[in-house]
């Protein structure tokens, strides 16, 4: 496939990415603390999709792995807003089964497969090897949201994912510039304004609880 195809995907990936972002850090600066909008997880899906199929075709490990692991965590939280299952059955059928659909591909095509992907003269062994590790970080930060939000039974983005995204990010960032990726560079240098927002945000949140907790305790 032509390379300018490859990347349009990528960079509409990343759009859907950084949209994602802006919605909530927009809606979390307007509430003064920080919110998961259903916007951001609806985006999120849409994004993943496409950065699966950019992987695939660059052939990149990294990012197909970071991907796959995440796209189940958005369904999840699509279902905490109740909106999963007002999508069409067909759609939500075709969703589930599409990370199934790109390992088969991976497994029994001929241009991208495993082995491509494994053996990519673009990436050493070392840099494929850092590329993951970041991407474990990174997609990490998503597990840790899931398990958050199941024990809450509620959408949330915690303190600690904003930390865990804000080191991940800066690994991929680095992972990119020596792969020189401007898909990733260019959604990783955007979502670090947003992480560090986010925790600055979450920062100002903690002191403000934890003022009205000292001034109510005086009261009594």
């Amino acid at each position: 496939m032509n390379q300018n195809v490859i990347f349009a995907i990528g960079f509409l990936a990343q759009i859907l990415f950084s949209a994602r972002q802006l919605t909530q850090w927009i809606s979390s600066e307007k509430a003064g603390k920080i919110l998961s909008p259903l916007l951001f997880w609806q985006l999120s899906i849409f994004a993943s999709f496409l950065l699966i199929v950019y992987g695939i075709l660059r052939n990149d490990l990294a990012i197909i792995m970071g991907q796959v692991i995440t796209y189940g965590v958005y369904i999840r939280n699509l279902y905490y807003f109740g909106f999963w299952n007002k999508i069409p059955r067909l759609v939500r059928i075709l969703a589930y089964t599409f990370p199934v659909l790109a390992a088969t591909i991976l497994l029994m095509g001929q241009t991208h497969n495993f082995q491509t992907v494994l053996t990519n003269s673009d990436i050493s062994r070392t840099l494929m090897v850092w590329g993951v590790i970041g991407q474990v970080v990174f997609t990490f930060r998503f597990v840790y949201q899931w398990y958050y939000s199941e024990k809450r039974k509620q959408s949330i983005l915690p303190m600690g994912f904003w930390l865990i995204s804000l080191t991940g990010s800066l690994m991929v960032l680095s992972y990119a510039i020596v792969r020189r990726d401007p898909v990733l560079f260019t959604g990783q240098v955007f979502g670090l304004v947003v992480y560090s927002r986010n925790i600055i945000i979450g920062l100002r949140q903690k002191n403000s609880i934890q003022d009205e907790d000292h001034a109510s305790k005086q009261h009594r």
